[in-house]
């Protein structure tokens, strides 16, 4: 194994600006707490799972601030598996697939509440689901390319439509079943962004930086302020306007290196 693509910093020798990744200090903190502890990565996967579809459900009660806070911890749970994996030394083809599902499937949970709490006509939830995604695929693509360049954690690649073996603490059934579900549900989305980007400017630093700002860690916070200042009703404004700017800016600055 080459060691350093899981026990050293996430991106490798890259030198980066994550703005989405602002809870991950705290994340390697716990994950360090839970390295001799009998718990396994999938089950931390789990933790933020669930935490997604409660967040959903209390913002579909009405009990905005408080779904929205505990949307903003689970972005910091949602570290700390990658964190433990690479810590163990145990890269996983079935933590990198659960948990891109486990998110998906909390994500259409949390917009199917906000769309049922705050009257969007289904069109714009389902709009808004689909834009989300595709902005969390921008963000991955430029994380995965920054993280090749620095040697950094290479679980993850860009085109996930080659079925991978499975490591030898792994089930090749298991991996087999999550990859095949990933490849039908967010090969799309792979794709099309690969498509759209283009070479990227010097070390990636700048598509790195501004596609950031669209991760679900520094998403979270953003929502949380709003539900803050009682002022949700802006989230199709953020979501379809701000960031979906920021998707253009990044992919036709990528396209101009």
């Amino acid at each position: 194994m080459n060691k350093s693509s899981h026990t050293d910093k996430k991106y490798g020798s890259a030198d980066v600006l994550n703005l989405s990744e602002w809870g991950r200090p705290v994340a390697r903190v716990v994950a360090k707490y839970l390295e001799k502890k009998p718990i396994t990565v999938i089950q931390v996967t789990n933790i933020h799972f669930f935490l997604s579809l409660f967040s959903a459900w209390l913002i579909y009660e009405n009990y905005l601030l408080t779904g929205c806070f505990l949307l903003v911890i689970k972005g910091v749970i949602d570290a700390v598996d990658g964190e433990l994996a690479r810590i163990r030394e145990r890269p996983s083809h079935v933590g990198r697939y659960w948990d891109t599902i486990a998110d998906t499937i909390g994500l259409i949970a949390v917009m199917w509440a906000f769309g049922t709490g705050l009257d969007w006509k289904i069109g714009l939830t389902s709009i808004m689901i689909i834009s989300i995604l595709l902005q969390y695929s921008l963000f991955n693509h430029f994380s995965i390319r920054i993280r090749m360049l620095g040697s950094g954690d290479l679980t993850s690649r860009i085109d996930e439509r080659v079925r991978p073996v499975a490591q030898p603490w792994e089930n090749q059934t298991t991996v087999n079943f999550l990859h095949a579900l990933y490849v039908v549900l967010f090969s799309w989305q792979d794709s099309l962004i690969s498509k759209l980007s283009g070479k990227g400017s010097n070390e990636l630093r700048f598509e790195l930086f501004v596609s950031s700002s669209l991760g679900y860690g520094m998403q979270s916070i953003v929502i949380f302020l709003l539900a803050l200042t009682q002022s949700l009703s802006y989230l199709p404004h953020l979501i379809l306007g701000v960031n979906s700017f920021l998707a253009v800016l990044v992919l036709v600055r990528s396209r101009l290196a």
